[in-house]
């Protein structure tokens, strides 16, 4: 029953053109235009090298928080989720599906932006391990957070909220603007978000070829818990 529900919900996922926008079109156009564009002074060494693994955390957000967020608020909405709830499949069935989705999603995003980074003179390196950690911890603190905000405002806030905080994030998360170009009173503030977590732990790894970013790790971590935690005590199924 999960496996079903986890193949509905991504083929209703892929097939919706607001999604794939999200999810696939703006971090790939962000990748060429920032990669082949000198808008952004990203530092020493090729562009793609510091924008590609800050693309990589942003498609990440995309797909668990943003989208996740909108098409759970929408469903909790029109009643799709309590009819769900009332079904074979347990709740907790239901969000282990709709993990499952946003992991397909991911890992399609992935590869299709490594193959444009690659086309763009992208050279990773690192631990693939602590790129795999990165990604998981990251998927659980976006998902948290989305499932939070989709369980708890109406549907129309939600969408409201999430696409504000995307763009929000995607100026201050470090994806395309190094955090060091921010004053140094707000770095310490926006380090601490999950996006910009992510970000420099992808850039530890995939440009500076650094070990376990555990302080990257320790942040995302903490935002998983919490949001996970908030969003099993929040959430209204209807």
């Amino acid at each position: 029953m999960i496996a079903a529900q986890a193949a509905l919900e991504t083929r209703m996922l892929l097939r919706n053109g607001e999604q794939l926008l999200l999810t696939v079109v703006i971090p790939a156009l962000l990748l060429v235009l920032f990669s082949s564009v000198d808008i952004v002074d990203t530092g020493a060494g090729e562009a793609v090298d510091f924008l590609a693994p800050g693309v990589l955390a942003l498609a990440v957000m995309s797909t668990a928080f943003t989208g996740q967020a909108i098409a759970t608020g929408f469903e909790r909405r029109y009643g799709v989720l309590k009819r769900l709830a009332s079904s074979p499949l347990p709740r907790w069935g239901l969000m282990t599906a709709k993990t499952l989705s946003v992991l397909v999603t991911e890992v399609l995003q992935v590869v299709l932006l490594t193959a444009i980074a690659f086309g763009l003179g992208w050279s990773p390196q690192g631990n693939p391990v602590a790129v795999l950690l990165l990604l998981a911890l990251g998927t659980a603190a976006f998902s948290g957070l989305g499932l939070l905000m989709a369980g708890t405002l109406k549907a129309e806030a939600t969408l409201a909220a999430a696409n504000l905080v995307f763009l929000l994030l995607l100026v201050g998360g470090g994806v395309v603007v190094p955090l060091d170009r921010f004053p140094e009173a707000a770095q310490a503030v926006l380090g601490l978000l999950p996006i910009s977590a992510l970000s420099d732990g992808l850039r530890d790894v995939l440009q500076h070829g650094a070990g376990m970013p555990w302080g990257a790790l320790g942040i995302m971590a903490v935002w998983a818990v919490a949001g996970l935690a908030a969003a099993g005590r929040f959430f209204r199924w209807e």
